[in-house]
C-alpha cells in the first residue's frame, strides 16, 4: 500500500532508565514492556479497555514531537492543567526522511480549551467554535487541521460525532493519509476502526499486539448487541 520511508513517524524506543522506578508507568502492563514498537501503515489504531495505557502512550509520542501536551499544533503552548506523564521523556522517534507540512494532536477530554485557545491563535481566521454544537466545533476543528502531508494523532476523536459524522471523519482520514498523512489514533469506534490497511494495535493481555477489525471488542460487542438486543438486554437486566 505504501512505502514505510513514507511515514513522518516510523517508530519509537523507550529508555526506562530515565523513568523513575517508582513511577505508575512501571505497572501499565502493555507499556511497562516496551522498549521499541515500529509504526507499518499511514493509519494506526491503539485499541484496549480503559486504563490499558493507550492514551499515555499517545500523549507521551504527541508530546516528544513537540506537540501541546492538551491538544493543539505545535504552535500552541497554553496549559489550563499538567497531567502528562514523565513518558515522553523516555521517547525517542524514529522519523522520516520527510518533514511533514502541518500536524495535530486532539484530545477529546480537552477540546474545550483547544477551542478556546483556537480562538487566539487563529485571530480572524478562526471560526466560532463555542457557538457550535459540540459535534459541529469538533468536526469543524478536525476539518480545519486536517491537510496533506501532516501528522494528526487523535485520541477518542469520537467522543462528540454521531455515527453520520464518523463517517465523515472517516473520509477525511483516508483522503489524507492517500496524500502522504500520518494518523495515530485512540478510538473505540466501530465505524473509525473499518479504515481499509489501517493497523490495530491491541493493549489487552499486557502486552502490543496488531489484531484484526473483526477481532475487536468494538466489532465484536457491537455486532453481538445488534443481532442480538432482545436476549443481551434480557441478560443484562434480569427479566
Amino acid at each position: 500500500m505504501h512505502n514505510d520511508e513514507q511515514l513522518h513517524i516510523k517508530g519509537f524506543g523507550i529508555d526506562w532508565d530515565k523513568i523513575d522506578p517508582r513511577s505508575y508507568l512501571r505497572k501499565i502492563e502493555a507499556i511497562s514492556g516496551l522498549t521499541e514498537w515500529t509504526f507499518r501503515q499511514p493509519v494506526t489504531f491503539f485499541v484496549g479497555e480503559n486504563g490499558s495505557g493507550k492514551s499515555t502512550l499517545l500523549e507521551a509520542l504527541a508530546v516528544a514531537y513537540g506537540f501541546n501536551p492538551e491538544g493543539g499544533t505545535k504552535n500552541y503552548s497554553f496549559s489550563t492543567y499538567d497531567s502528562h506523564s514523565e513518558l515522553h521523556d523516555a521517547i525517542r522517534l524514529s522519523k522520516g526522511i520527510h518533514k511533514p507540512g502541518w500536524g495535530y494532536f486532539l484530545r477529546a477530554e480537552s477540546f474545550y480549551n483547544v477551542a478556546t485557545a483556537e480562538q487566539d491563535y487563529m485571530e480572524w481566521k478562526s471560526q466560532r467554535f463555542h457557538e457550535m454544537s459540540h459535534g459541529e466545533s469538533f468536526l469543524a476543528m478536525i476539518q480545519n487541521n486536517f491537510r496533506p502531508n501532516g501528522v494528526y494523532l487523535l485520541d477518542e476523536p469520537e467522543a462528540a460525532l454521531s455515527p453520520q459524522r464518523q463517517l465523515t471523519l472517516l473520509l477525511e482520514i483516508v483522503s489524507c493519509s492517500r496524500d502522504g498523512a500520518q494518523f495515530i489514533i485512540v478510538t473505540h469506534s466501530p465505524i473509525l476502526l473499518g479504515i481499509p490497511d489501517a493497523e490495530i494495535i491491541s493493549f489487552d493481555n499486557g502486552l502490543l499486539h496488531p489484531i484484526t477489525y473483526e477481532e475487536t471488542d468494538s466489532f465484536q460487542v457491537t455486532e453481538m448487541f445488534i443481532n442480538h438486543r432482545q436476549r443481551i438486554l434480557h441478560q443484562l437486566l434480569g427479566e
